[in-house]
């Protein structure tokens, strides 16, 4: 869908409107979720996902459809933060248990465990991350 290289872009609905932010609901879906045969299937996915653009001026008006892009590099930054280092963390600490003497079991309870400090320092740099990814909005 993107027309611009290593930019990733999706249409989404313009849904409230501030005097610095737009909040905008992106429709996101597997790519099997358009097919045809869909109602008869449990793999469709398909869910919302709401992203705040920082925009001072803007002239949007809610329920506007909008084109909201992201680069691609910030994308990549994100499935690492979220995705990839969490499972490296639970499998280094699943082996490091595990070589300690744990049980299976307390070695895959600890290393699940480890996730949750993880997120929580995620949570607290919040703030930190919304200025580091940065979504930009334009009209259809």
């Amino acid at each position: 869908m993107s027309s611009k290289p290593n930019v990733i872009e999706h249409l989404g609905r313009v849904e409230a409107i501030t005097p610095t932010d737009i909040r905008v609901v992106i429709l996101s879906q597997s790519a099997c979720a358009s097919c045809h045969a869909k109602g008869a299937c449990s793999a469709a996915d398909m869910s919302e996902k709401q992203v705040v653009v920082s925009k001072s001026f803007h002239s949007y008006t809610v329920g506007e459809t909008v084109k909201v892009s992201m680069k691609q590099s910030q994308g990549f930054k994100a499935l690492w933060l979220g995705y990839l280092l969490p499972m490296v963390l639970i499998i280094v600490f699943l082996f490091l248990f595990t070589a300690i003497g744990f049980s299976e079991a307390k070695a895959g309870i600890f290393s699940l465990l480890v996730l949750v400090p993880y997120y929580l320092v995620l949570y607290l740099f919040k703030g930190k991350f919304e200025k580091e990814f940065n979504f930009e909005i334009e009209k259809i």
